[in-house]
């Protein structure tokens, strides 16, 4: 079934449905363990025929795997999808993370390698993945201007940045979304981040929306997993955490829903409260999990449900970080 529901991604960015598709668990990716390449590829397939618009990924997800297999799978389908790839993180060829460069030539020839491994002429969503401390966001997105001039890219957006970050970006060019973690058990971004993006148009495209499987019980598969590196499924923190997990379950079994639809609905419906468009990123690995996120957009819920709901699961409850705590201290979105 094909779905046509559409909204804006911000003022300035172009007609999506309104869910994401993050492909970052799957082929190269080993985030959650390992993943099948033919059911990522069917999944994909599956979004697109559904109506899902925007695929999520970045150029250092497996060090270029992930976009070779995303690449593969929009073959005779470019049209049905928008692109959307972040970059800057440096790895190591045994997988370490070495740091982010987010300078103008470093970005120029980040898009030259994804536009390769994707084998698209263009990017339609092109974003640093994170702050780059050493270089002016000015310059980061100067560059990337440069590259919309020339065709190469269709929309500029941002990733992890704080407020002060999100206006200087603007200034030098329309900046159409913000992905940032955002969730139940996640939400630093109503301080300060959701007011900024109400203010100048800019939506979010919301990830861990089920804080990576905690709020729907999903446990570690093993030290591939790199969840079982987090704080929140560590040891004591985990052991804390799972009351908040059962009451989400209660709250969702008591409106007929499951808990990953009862999470992805809480999200859209304060978004829309705030004044934002937020559309959930889902990393879907299979079908059957697309499916069921899927079906999170035709739940609605009222105030009080909304109210009740973070009452039985509220934020200020949950063990952990989001991420180690190295980090999170250089998240700028956390400053």
């Amino acid at each position: 079934m094909t779905t046509t529901r559409k909204t804006k991604l911000g003022a300035n960015g172009p007609d999506v449905f309104p869910m994401v598709l993050g492909c970052m668990g799957m082929a190269g990716g080993s985030w959650y363990g390992a993943s099948d390449d033919a059911e990522s590829i069917a999944t994909i397939h599956a979004a697109l025929e559904r109506g899902v618009t925007i695929l999520d990924t970045g150029d250092f997800y497996g060090m270029g795997k992930n976009e070779l297999l995303v690449g593969k799978a929009l073959q005779g389908r470019r049209d049905a999808a928008l692109l959307s790839v972040k970059y800057g993180a440096l790895r190591g060829p045994d997988g370490a993370l070495l740091g982010f460069d987010a300078s103008p030539a470093a970005t120029k020839n980040a898009l030259a390698h994804s536009l390769s491994r994707l084998g698209v002429d263009y990017i339609d969503i092109y974003r640093p993945a994170r702050l780059d401390p050493k270089v002016p966001i000015e310059d980061t997105i100067g560059s990337i201007a440069d590259l919309v001039k020339a065709g190469y890219v269709r929309y500029i957006s941002l990733s992890e940045v704080g407020p002060d970050t999100i206006r200087r970006a603007a200034k030098v060019h329309p900046i159409c979304d913000l992905q940032i973690e955002y969730s139940l058990v996640s939400r630093s971004p109503e301080r300060a981040i959701i007011p900024t993006l109400a203010e100048l148009g800019v939506a979010m495209t919301a990830y861990g929306v089920l804080s990576r499987g905690l709020l729907t019980g999903s446990k570690p598969s093993g030290a591939n997993d790199y969840r079982a590196h987090l704080p929140r499924f560590a040891g004591a923190n985990a052991e804390n955490n799972q009351p908040l997990v059962d009451a989400l379950a209660r709250l969702a079994a008591a409106k007929g829903v499951t808990s990953a639809q009862l999470a992805i609905a809480w999200v859209r419906a304060k978004g829309a409260a705030q004044g934002v468009t937020v559309l959930p990123t889902i990393g879907a690995r299979t079908r059957q999990q697309l499916a069921d996120a899927l079906s999170g957009l035709d739940v609605s819920l009222s105030p009080s449900e909304v109210a009740a709901l973070e009452a039985a699961v509220p934020a200020s409850k949950v063990a952990g970080t989001r991420y180690p705590g190295p980090a999170m201290e250089g998240l700028d979105s956390e400053k």
